[in-house]
């Protein structure tokens, strides 16, 4: 009989399970796990440092860039922070639309995480199905800020602009018939808010299709069931936040515990795991994707009955509108000032978190009175998670370790900061 070798065996960096560079060293005992060591540093983009030589506003972008799945709720952790030093007055409009758009960010992470989870684990399907409806979210991003992805839309005091009256519609070419264009346009006609709320009546039986294909696959159980098992009491201990703490039973979620922008006014549950696997993971982001769709009907129903401002009138930290500035020579005065120098921060410290998908994502800021950081230190919540590697894989296959990056739903950029 031949003898079983130790191994040790390099996992990455250029894994796709990994979404990034991981480079995992994995000690094997045959094909069973017994140490997992996580070494980051090969994609290091100094993201903290460069905000410390930039205006406080030119680091808005670098945020989106950061977790590049959830784009806008890190620009949201950054923002709040700035706003929290000037002790700004955000319109209520501007609130409900970021909270709208951090839902609909929400929901385009848990698709991607959904879909490449389960490709990884060997289920190829729900990768179509998953993107099929990031493509309508994608949408959503460019007709408010003209990018899909990097969106840089929020501000300190509000959102860049207000929500357009028309979605941008398909052409018919060459490879689009004229009647397929007009089959695509048919939920395009209204306003950004029309088209929103379409999703969100569409969407609940979207998710119904992800269950049907997962919940109850006999394949799926069996590698997630049992899988990563982590108690409450570890969770707490290892730092968790988002769906990672909620699916070993505790339902910490700052939208409900230290409520933001408009979260206090509106009506959602949080969804709670009980045996801390691989599998309650799954169930929490699924029903968090069906609850991010309630609270978006809400924001489209307050937003269509409510116009007015969505950015501060206060010039020295957001600029005048372009008419006023061409005709007002203050206002110009004030343009450009703010995109020469941009504006102060009184000295002091500021701690300000969001929920992000994937847990607590954190901006620290210490300012010295001047128009760039001081200190920018992000507390990512994916960092905390990759920690608890070696844990969550120790006496698992090897097979099973991507089933464990998987759940804790990693992205390299905000790791590897």
């Amino acid at each position: 009989m031949p003898e079983i070798k130790n191994y040790t065996l390099n996992f990455g960096p250029q894994h796709p399970a990994a979404h990034g560079v991981l480079r995992l060293v994995l000690e094997m005992d045959g094909e069973v796990i017994e140490r997992a060591d996580p070494h980051i540093g090969l994609l290091h983009r100094a993201t903290e440092k460069l905000a410390e030589s930039k205006p406080y506003n030119q680091s808005i972008g670098y945020m989106d860039r950061l977790d590049y799945v959830s784009m806008m709720c890190n620009e949201h952790g950054y923002v709040l922070a700035i706003e929290k030093l000037l002790e700004l007055e955000i319109p209520l409009r501007a609130q409900y639309i970021r909270v709208m758009f951090d839902e609909i960010t929400r929901i385009l992470n848990h698709l991607m995480w959904i879909g490449t989870h389960a490709l990884d684990v060997g289920a190829m399907t729900m990768f179509l199905y998953a993107f099929r409806e990031r493509e309508d979210l994608m949408d959503m991003y460019e007709a408010v800020s003209g990018a899909r992805m990097h969106a840089t839309y929020y501000r300190p005091g509000g959102v860049a602009r207000d929500l357009p009256d028309r979605m941008p519609q398909y052409q018919a070419d060459n490879w689009r018939s004229q009647k397929e264009a007009e089959r695509l346009n048919e939920n395009r006609q209204g306003s950004l808010l029309d088209f929103i709320e379409d999703f969100t009546r569409r969407f609940p039986g979207y998710v119904d299709e992800y269950e049907t294909l997962l919940t109850d696959n006999r394949i799926w159980k069996q590698r997630t069931v049992g899988i990563g098992v982590v108690s409450e009491e570890r969770a707490y201990q290892l730092g968790f936040t988002g769906p990672m703490l909620r699916g070993s039973g505790v339902a910490w979620d700052l939208r409900k515990k230290q409520p933001y922008e408009v979260y206090d006014r509106l009506d959602f549950d949080i969804p709670v795991g009980s045996n801390g696997d691989c599998y309650d993971r799954y169930l929490v982001r699924v029903e968090e994707m069906r609850q991010s769709n309630r609270i978006i009907k809400q924001c489209v129903d307050w937003l269509k009955r409510n116009a007015g401002p969505v950015l501060t009138d206060n010039h020295k930290v957001a600029p005048p509108r372009r008419e006023e500035m061409k005709a007002d020579m203050e206002a110009l005065i004030h343009h450009f000032k703010l995109a020469s120098e941009g504006y102060l921060l009184p000295e002091g410290e500021v701690y300000a978190a969001v929920e992000h998908p994937k847990g607590e994502f954190g901006v620290y800021l210490v300012s010295d009175g001047t128009n760039k950081p001081y200190r920018l230190k992000v507390r990512a919540p994916g960092f905390a998670h990759l920690s608890s590697m070696n844990e969550m894989a120790r006496g698992h296959m090897l097979a099973d370790v991507v089933a464990i990056i998987g759940t804790q739903d990693i992205v390299f950029g905000e790791i590897d900061r």
